[in-house]
């Protein structure tokens, strides 16, 4: 599976009305300090997308508003909107309160051998 694969999988494990960081998605991954990676692998997507990116957010907690998404930024405020996420006109919206925090992992199985039972006196 590719990176950018990898993410989208994550991704989509965020619920609705719950929000990520992008470096809360590259640990997940398994790419610790990929976080910008992450946000490049989201903007690759082609919009609309069943990956539910807008709800991936920057560590302080903003949508990133800038030119070069060309208006995804605005896109991804309405979204979370709709979702009752209040977002501010900056993009500044309350991370704590919507932290997702995904399940904890089920620990491995254990092995646990068979006893083997042992045989009975030799002949003698």
């Amino acid at each position: 599976m590719s990176f950018d694969q990898r993410v989208y999988a994550a991704v989509a494990l965020v619920p609705a009305g719950r929000l990520a960081t992008y470096g809360q998605i590259a640990e997940l991954i398994g790419a610790y300090g990929c976080a910008r990676q992450v946000g490049w692998a989201l903007r690759r997507l082609a919009l609309p997308s069943p990956v539910p990116w807008h709800r991936v957010v920057n560590a302080q907690g903003r949508i990133s508003f800038t030119p070069s998404r060309e208006g995804s930024d605005w896109i991804q405020r309405q979204l979370l909107l709709a979702e009752g996420i209040a977002v501010d006109g900056e993009g500044r919206l309350p991370l704590r309160r919507y932290l997702w925090v995904p399940p904890p992992e089920p620990p491995p199985p254990v092995f646990v051998p068979t006893p083997v039972p042992s045989p009975g006196p030799g002949p003698g």
